[in-house]
């Protein structure tokens, strides 16, 4: 399985997603700090999901890397997170 593969399996699982983008941005990090040749270091998120309702920014990304976080610890060097809630898009 693939990092994105973990990663995107793990936001499913935890959030349930009603939209979820996860997309491999280390192409343009080569030659930066945390890049590896192979790539899946990274990531740039795109989500909305039930589970942020009522949350802050800081709220929803804590709870996102609180189920990432040995991911950051090992193979993911840099995540970008836009999270949403479904009422915030339709507002």
């Amino acid at each position: 399985m693939t990092v994105a593969d973990t990663l995107k399996a793990r936001l499913e699982d935890s959030f349930s997603p009603n939209k979820l983008e996860v997309i491999d941005e280390s192409h343009l990090h080569l030659g930066h700090a945390g890049a590896r040749p192979e790539g899946e270091t990274h990531f740039r998120v795109v989500m909305t999901a039930d589970a942020f309702s009522g949350l802050n920014r800081v709220a929803r990304q804590r709870k996102v890397y609180g189920v990432v976080l040995d991911l950051l610890e090992g193979p993911i060097h840099a995540l970008s997170l836009k999270i949403q809630s479904p009422d915030e898009i339709s507002s």
